[in-house]
């Protein structure tokens, strides 16, 4: 957005106007700007704030001030933050814009934000919380002892995915584990910071520090929260950073930033794909492979064996479908009941995947079958040889299911989420359901790959704030094989 087309969007909100400023100038509205040649450290002062009510358009009796900083301009946010704002019924004047004027210089702007009452400004101010605007005048979080299990104050901090902070004692705190709909707990906060009166009994939790003796704060989904954990409630006092559309798309991560598309190459995306694999590994990062029964039956399961053997995958999180249907090919050479090379259906083939259960179970699991020589080839076989952690997650429909499934739904959820937590790079290969999984536990910095034959599923799967994503509209049984010559030529 050029300033203007911003200059353009500021006249279309309640016919206001400002006077657009050169690259690298701050522009100012008519109304309550200030003299040219200020700069950041005069923002308004507490007073000042108080007074904004006073001062808000005909109509509008309640206001608050907040900022953007950052890449505002390229990643779209300052755009979005407009609409927001008059969507909902509110109205904005623009007090301090900073455009950056080279490539790596961010850009800022201080808004006022009025609305006609005080619950819509709420609302507004929510839904700008979101997208990367803050308050002007932070203060510290609120915090609320959790009443008891499972169970969260009223009006309590449901997360994004975005890396988030929250000011405690006057300093700002990284939350750690981010991931969206969750609760954020602090620990080791100053006593009377979470809520207690001076007479109440402090909790020893309260005790506990960073190693640097400042307090800690981090996610909790809603049923792992205990009861007296400090829980962050309402808007003040959190910062939260969504990604931003980097200028620069050099290196092996630049071509992340491409959206999803049927039409993009598929062999030079693949190649890039490769590149940012043999990136992560040479810094020491984890790969992550979220993979479903079509890549067993496309014919890729040598392929992904091959990667797993040649340390290119860390970990894999599966279905109780894959896992058999990678052990039906080695002990019946089908999947489900086919033979993936000659493509035939041999008698009595549609009874492969439950003799396969049955195998396992009689082994007392994947690792003993492997061990016993039952099982010779394979992704899983590669798993279990390589030390490669695995997870299957059970759903409703399995048959059997193997011994290795985790069939409580809250334990395998927490299985993924620490999977999910340790991941530098997903692939995610040919799997709705699981993708989903993994995905709500990823924080939108992690960088992601989806491969699936349906457009929608990739762009559902995609659509969910990452700012180093891609995503490829392919047959896995093409993508895998190409990867893993790339990787291994």
């Amino acid at each position: 957005m050029s300033p203007r087309s911003i200059t353009r969007a500021l006249h279309r909100s309640e016919g206001k106007r400002i006077d657009a400023a050169g690259s690298g100038q701050r522009s100012r509205t008519r109304r309550g700007g200030r003299d040219g040649g200020s700069n950041r450290a005069l923002a308004a002062s507490p007073i000042q704030n108080d007074l904004l009510a006073a001062a808000v358009a005909p109509g509008m009796t309640a206001a608050r001030e907040v900022e953007l900083e950052g890449h505002i301009i390229d990643s779209g946010m300052m755009g979005a933050a407009f609409g927001i704002i008059m969507d909902m019924g509110g109205s904005f004047d623009v007090e301090e814009f900073e455009i950056g004027r080279h490539e790596t210089a961010e850009s800022y702007a201080r808004l006022v934000v009025e609305a006609p009452d005080e619950e819509t400004l709420q609302s507004i101010v929510h839904e700008l919380h979101q997208n990367g605007a803050n308050p002007s005048d932070p203060k510290d979080a609120t915090l609320q002892r959790a009443p008891k299990d499972k169970v969260v104050p009223y009006g309590f901090y449901s997360t994004t995915n975005h890396p988030t902070e929250v000011r405690i004692d006057g300093e700002w705190i990284a939350v750690e584990d981010v991931e969206m709909d969750c609760a954020v707990i602090v620990e080791g906060a100053a006593p009377g910071a979470a809520g207690q009166s001076s007479g109440e009994r402090s909790d020893p939790r309260d005790e506990d520090r960073t190693e640097d003796g400042g307090p800690r704060a981090y996610t909790k989904v809603l049923s792992a929260v205990e009861e007296g954990d400090a829980v962050v409630t309402g808007e003040t006092g959190i910062r939260v950073s969504p990604p931003e559309r980097p200028r620069d798309r050099e290196g092996a991560f630049g071509f992340m930033q491409g959206g999803v598309s049927s039409e993009r190459p598929s062999e030079s995306t693949i190649r890039q794909v490769g590149e940012a694999i043999e990136e992560t590994k040479r810094e020491g990062g984890d790969v992550l492979a979220v993979c479903g029964p079509a890549l067993i039956h496309s014919g890729a399961r040598e392929d992904l064996a091959r990667l797993v053997r040649e340390g290119f995958i860390d970990m894999l999180s599966i279905g109780n479908g894959f896992a058999v249907h990678d052990l039906e090919r080695d002990l019946y050479g089908t999947s489900l009941g086919m033979d993936t090379e000659s493509l035939d259906h041999p008698r009595k083939g549609h009874k492969h995947h439950i003799y396969t259960i049955s195998e396992i179970i009689r082994e007392g699991g994947i690792e003993q079958a492997v061990e016993s020589g039952t099982v010779e080839s394979g992704v899983m076989y590669e798993c279990v040889e390589n030390d490669v952690p695995f997870v299957i997650a059970g759903s409703i429909r399995d048959d059997g299911p193997l011994p290795d499934t985790i069939t409580d739904s809250m334990e395998a959820q927490n299985a993924i989420r620490e999977q999910a937590h340790e991941a530098d790079l997903v692939l995610m290969l040919s799997t709705l359901l699981h993708s989903v999984a993994v995905g709500n536990c990823l924080p939108s910095t992690t960088r992601t790959v989806c491969v699936d034959i349906n457009p929608a599923t990739v762009t559902q799967l995609l659509d969910r704030g990452s700012d180093q994503a891609v995503g490829m509209v392919t047959d896995i049984g093409t993508f895998v094989p190409i990867l893993a010559d790339h990787l291994l030529e």
